[in-house]
C-alpha cells in the first residue's frame, strides 16, 4: 500500500509543480558538452524527485507538516487519523462551508438577492458586486464555494438573516447543532476577526454536514464557473483547490488563508463506495495541497 501511495504521490506532485521558467539569454556557445548536460540532467532528476521524500509514512501513516489536521469517514464520521485536532485556531475562508450550509438549508435558491452597500464592504478577494445588482441565490453560492469571494459571503449573509452579526449568530447556533463545541464564528467570509476560531474536528463536523448536502455537494465539485456580470460581461473563474483540479477521486470542498491561519483546506474523495474527509488547518503555500492529497488517498486505500 505505501508502494502504491509514492507512486500516485509523485504524479500527483508533477501535476502540481511550477513550469520552469525558459532561458532568456542565448548560450555563448552552439556546442554543450556532455558533462555539462549530464550535470543538468542530474539537476533536474534531483529537483523532481525530492518531493517524493514528503510521502515518507510513520506507523503506517502520510506524515505531514500541518499544525492541525483530521480525517474522517464522509459517512460514519468515523476518524481514521488525526493530528492536534482540538487545537483552536483560525480556519480562515473554510468556515466558508457554514455558511454555504446555512444558505443552503434555508432555500430559495432560484430567488434574486438585491446587492446593498454594505454586502460589498469586504476584502480581499472580491467579485465586485455593486449596490443595485440583483443575482440569482443559487449562482451566488456557487461562486462562493467555487472562487470564495468575501464580498457575496457578505451578501449572502445579509439576505439569509438581515445583517452580517445576525448571521453570525445562526451560524454559533448552527455549529452548536452540529457538535461544535470549540469554535465561535463572527463573520461569515472567515476574514480575520477577534474571537473567531474554530478547530480541524469541529470543521470536519460541519464539512461531513455540507458534503450530505445535494447542493452544496454538486457545486463544490466544480473546476471552474462562468460568471456573468449584469453588464453581460462573462468570466470564466477556476476553483482554488488544486487538490480537485489534479486528484481524479477528490470531489471538493473548500479552500482558506490568512497571515493568521496559514494556509487551510478542507478536501473530499470517493473510490469504489468509500468516501473520506480531510481537514488540514495552518500549512504551507505548498504542503496544503500535498498534506491534502496524501490523507485522501491513504484514507481511500486504507
Amino acid at each position: 500500500m505505501i508502494r502504491r501511495i509514492a507512486t500516485l504521490s509523485l504524479a500527483f506532485l508533477v501535476a502540481l509543480a511550477p513550469v520552469a521558467p525558459a532561458a532568456t539569454k542565448k548560450s555563448s556557445t552552439k556546442k554543450t558538452s556532455s558533462a555539462t548536460a549530464k550535470k543538468s540532467s542530474a539537476s533536474t532528476s534531483k529537483k523532481r524527485s525530492e518531493p517524493v521524500e514528503a510521502y515518507r509514512v510513520e506507523d503506517g501513516v502520510p506524515k505531514i507538516s500541518a499544525a492541525s489536521a483530521i480525517l474522517i469517514d464522509a459517512n460514519t464520521g468515523e476518524v481514521l487519523h488525526e493530528v492536534n485536532p482540538d487545537s483552536p485556531r483560525p480556519v480562515a475562508s473554510t468556515q466558508k462551508l457554514l455558511t454555504a450550509l446555512i444558505v443552503a438549508e434555508g432555500g430559495g435558491l432560484d430567488e434574486r438577492v438585491k446587492i446593498q452597500q454594505s454586502d460589498t464592504w469586504a476584502e480581499p478577494s472580491k467579485l465586485y458586486i455593486k449596490a443595485g445588482d440583483v443575482y440569482r441565490r443559487g449562482d451566488l453560492l456557487r461562486i462562493l464555494l467555487v472562487k470564495s469571494m468575501n464580498d457575496v459571503a457578505r451578501a449572502l449573509a445579509r439576505d439569509n438573516a438581515g445583517s452580517v452579526e445576525a448571521f453570525a449568530d445562526k451560524m454559533n447556533a448552527k455549529a452548536n447543532s452540529l457538535g461544535m463545541r470549540q469554535s465561535n464564528f463572527v463573520n461569515p467570509n472567515g476574514l480575520p476577526a477577534s474571537g473567531q476560531y474554530s478547530t480541524a474536528r469541529d470543521m470536519a463536523k460541519v464539512a461531513a454536514a455540507a458534503y450530505r448536502n445535494r447542493a452544496i455537494r454538486e457545486m463544490v465539485r466544480l473546476k471552474e464557473i462562468q460568471w456573468r456580470y449584469p453588464s453581460g460581461k462573462i468570466t470564466t473563474f477556476k476553483n482554488t483547490n488544486r487538490v480537485l483540479r489534479n486528484y481524479a477521486l477528490c470531489n471538493g470542498m473548500k479552500t482558506g488563508y490568512t497571515e493568521a491561519s496559514g494556509f487551510c483546506l478542507i478536501s473530499s474523495a470517493a473510490s469504489q463506495g468509500r468516501e473520506v474527509i480531510a481537514v488540514v488547518l495552518g500549512d504551507s503555500k505548498t504542503a496544503i495541497w500535498t498534506d491534502s492529497y496524501r490523507l485522501l488517498s491513504w484514507g481511500l486505500s486504507s
